[in-house]
């Protein structure tokens, strides 16, 4: 499950626009909305362009932001 809060944390720091990385994860606005929301799942790939984007690079961040309980 995807913790909302801290992926919207830092997509607001980097300053990318949701319709920027969304492009990035091959997306449609909304279909990278509902990913956020847990609608659906992010999958293994789409967590890596992620991290690349938004400069996550600790292991413990990227658990707590894509693997929440």
């Amino acid at each position: 499950m995807t913790n909302t809060v801290e992926l919207e944390k830092k997509i607001e720091d980097s300053g990318l626009k949701r319709n920027y990385i969304a492009q990035a994860l091959g997306l449609s606005r909304q279909g990278f909305r509902n990913k956020c929301i847990n609608k659906q799942p992010f999958n293994t790939r789409e967590i890596n362009i992620l991290c690349e984007l938004l400069k996550i690079s600790k292991l413990s961040e990227k658990e707590n932001i894509f693997f929440a309980r």
